[in-house]
C-alpha cells in the first residue's frame, strides 16, 4: 500500500501541498502566495491561471522535500476558498476573467434586486442561504451579463463554471483533454444554487438568477474516486474534495452531533456537527452539508461565517504599515494591558453571520489621543475574538445546545494572547489540537477513506489530539462589560454604504 497521501489546500491568500502518513502527522508542506487584486473599491480577484501555476509548484515543492514520487502517495484531496468563481473555456481552458473572489461586493445590485423582489431569504429554504453577495451564484450572473459574449457561450455549453476546486479537479485530471467537470456537495452548497434536499442543481433558482445548468459541475460526495491524476500527480487517484471549513471539521474529528470548531484564517468559519438533521437558523447562520463520505447520507451543520479576521491583521501590515509581518501583531499587542476602549469593526465587504449586512463599512470607534499603534493592534486581534461570539450566541440559540469547549484550528492559533481572549470572551476553553491546519488533514482524510487508505471515521479519530487549551481567566461582569461595547461599535457599521 501507497504510504502517504496528499492534500491540496487552495486558499485566499496562497495555495500550499501537504504530505500526511496515516497517523494524520505533516510529512512534507510547501507553500506559495499569489496576488490579490483590487480592481475597484470592494472587487477583489484571483488570477486563476496563477492559482493552477502555483498549485503545480508546491506540488512539485511538497514531493522534493520528501523526496517522494506520485507511487508513494495513495490519493489526493482538494480543499478551497470557497464561493470564489471562476468561469473558463470548455475547448481551451482559458478562464474569461478573473476569478472573483468570495469577499468580492460586485453583485450588490443583483442581490439587493432578488432581495427587492422575494425577501433576502427568499432561497434560504432550498439552499439553506440567505441573499448576499459572498455566494457564487450572482457572482456567475454578473460575468454572463458584463463579460461579452459569455452568456451566449454559456449557454452554448462552451463555457465551464466552477469555484477553485472544480477549477482545479478538472485541471488535475486533463483539463481540456479528458479533465473531469466535478464539484461535492459541501462547495455546491455553496453556491445559493443547491437545493439541500435533492443535493442537485435547483432549475428554479437557476431561471430566477439566468444561470445555465449546462455550465455547472455534476455535484458528487465530498469522498470517492472522481479521477486520476496527470502531470506532478501522474496516476495518483483524486478521491476527496470538501470546502476547507468543511474540510476542517473533518480534519478536527467533529464526527459527533453538537461538536464544533472555528477556523481562524483570512476570515473565521465556525461549524456546528447536527448530525442528520437540516437545521434552518432564525439567527442569522447558514445551514449546510458538514460533508458526505460515498453513499453515507450528508451530514449537516450551521455555520457562521466572518469574513474579515486575518485579512484584518493583513491590512495592519500592507496597507497602514503598522507591522512589518503578521506575527508583530502579537508583539505589538503585548504592549498595553488592554486596547484603550477602542474598537475595530472590519465589515470591509460588509458583515457576514450573524447580521448579513451588506450596506456595513468597516470602524475604528472609542478613539482618543491615548490611543497609539498598540491598541490597534490589541484591538484588531480582539475583533476576531468578539466576531466569533457573535456567532457562537447564534448558534447555542439555533441548536440549544450550550458550547463547553471549542476546537480551534488555523494560522492564527499560535497567537497566544488572542486564543487567550478569545477564551475569555466566550467563557469556555479554547483546544488547540497537534495539527492545527486541519483543512488540508481534512481533505487528505476525505481523500484517504475513499481508497481505503483509513478504514473508518473512528480511526481518523484516533489520530485527534490536544496541544494546548486555554481556559477563561476574566469575571462574567468584565466579560460582558467589553462585549457590551462591541455591540455598540457594530450598529457604528450599519448603513453606511448606499
Amino acid at each position: 500500500m501507497a504510504r502517504y497521501v496528499a492534500a491540496i489546500d487552495q486558499g485566499t491568500t496562497s495555495t500550499r501541498c501537504m504530505l500526511f502518513d496515516h497517523r494524520g502527522a505533516v510529512i512534507a508542506v510547501d507553500q506559495r502566495e499569489h496576488e490579490q487584486i483590487f480592481p475597484r473599491p470592494g472587487w477583489v480577484e484571483h488570477d486563476p491561471d496563477e492559482i493552477w501555476q502555483r498549485t503545480r509548484q508546491v506540488i512539485q515543492g511538497a514531493l522534493q522535500k520528501a523526496a517522494l514520487g506520485p507511487a508513494d502517495l495513495a490519493a489526493v484531496g482538494i480543499t478551497n476558498q470557497r464561493e470564489t468563481t471562476v468561469v473558463w473555456e470548455r475547448t481551451t481552458g482559458r478562464p474569461i476573467t478573473n476569478a472573483i473572489v468570495w469577499q468580492d461586493v460586485r453583485t450588490d445590485q443583483i442581490v439587493n434586486r432578488l432581495a427587492r423582489e422575494g425577501g433576502q431569504d427568499r432561497f434560504r429554504t432550498a439552499t439553506g442561504l440567505p441573499l448576499a453577495t459572498y455566494f457564487s451564484g450572482p457572482k456567475i450572473r454578473w460575468i454572463l451579463d458584463n463579460i461579452p459574449s459569455a452568456r451566449a457561450a454559456a449557454e452554448a455549453g462552451d463555457l465551464l463554471f466552477g469555484t477553485i476546486d472544480t477549477f482545479l479537479a478538472w485541471r488535475l485530471t486533463g483539463g481540456p483533454d479528458g479533465g473531469v467537470h466535478i464539484t461535492d456537495v459541501t462547495n455546491a452548497s455553496r453556491t445559493l444554487l443547491m437545493n439541500l434536499e435533492t443535493l442537485d442543481w435547483d432549475d428554479a433558482i437557476l431561471a430566477t438568477l439566468g444561470v445555465p445548468r449546462a455550465m455547472l459541475p455534476r455535484i458528487c460526495s465530498s469522498s470517492e474516486v472522481y479521477g486520476v491524476c496527470r502531470g506532478e500527480f501522474d496516476s495518483v487517484p483524486l478521491a476527496g474534495m470538501l470546502g476547507d471549513q468543511h474540510a476542517a471539521i473533518v480534519g478536527q474529528a467533529c464526527f459527533e452531533t453538537g461538536e464544533a470548531k472555528n477556523t481562524y484564517g483570512t476570515g473565521n468559519f465556525l461549524l456546528l456537527n447536527t448530525g442528520a438533521a437540516i437545521i434552518h437558523s432564525s439567527s442569522g447562520l447558514i445551514t449546510t452539508p458538514a460533508y458526505k463520505f460515498g453513499d453515507q447520507p450528508a451530514v449537516w451543520a450551521l455555520e457562521g461565517s466572518i469574513a474579515v479576521t486575518g485579512a484584518l491583521v493583513q491590512w495592519l501590515r500592507d496597507n497602514l504599515g503598522i507591522i512589518d509581518t503578521a506575527p508583530d501583531v502579537e508583539t505589538l499587542a503585548r504592549q498595553v494591558p488592554d486596547s484603550g476602549g477602542m474598537y475595530i469593526v472590519p465589515a470591509f465587504s460588509g458583515l457576514f453571520a450573524p447580521y448579513w449586512r451588506s450596506d456595513a463599512r468597516g470602524v475604528m470607534v472609542g478613539l482618543t489621543r491615548y490611543i497609539n499603534r498598540n491598541h490597534i493592534a490589541r484591538a484588531a486581534l480582539e475583533a476576531t475574538a468578539y466576531q466569533t461570539r457573535d456567532v457562537v450566541t447564534a448558534m447555542e440559540r439555533d441548536s440549544g445546545v450550550a458550547l463547553k469547549s471549542l476546537k480551534v484550528d488555523g494560522g492564527m492559533v499560535y497567537n497566544d494572547l488572542l486564543m487567550q481572549f478569545q477564551a475569555d470572551i466566550l467563557g469556555v476553553p479554547a483546544v488547540r489540537p497537534r495539527v492545527a491546519e486541519t483543512t488540508a488533514l481534512g481533505a487528505a482524510y476525505a481523500a484517504g477513506l475513499a481508497v481505503g487508505y483509513w478504514s473508518s471515521t473512528a480511526e481518523m479519530s484516533a489520530n485527534w489530539g490536544v496541544d494546548h487549551i486555554w481556559t477563561p481567566r476574566v469575571s462574567v461582569d468584565e466579560r460582558d462589560h467589553l462585549y457590551a461595547g462591541w455591540k455598540k461599535a457594530v450598529t457604528r457599521t450599519f448603513d453606511w454604504a448606499e
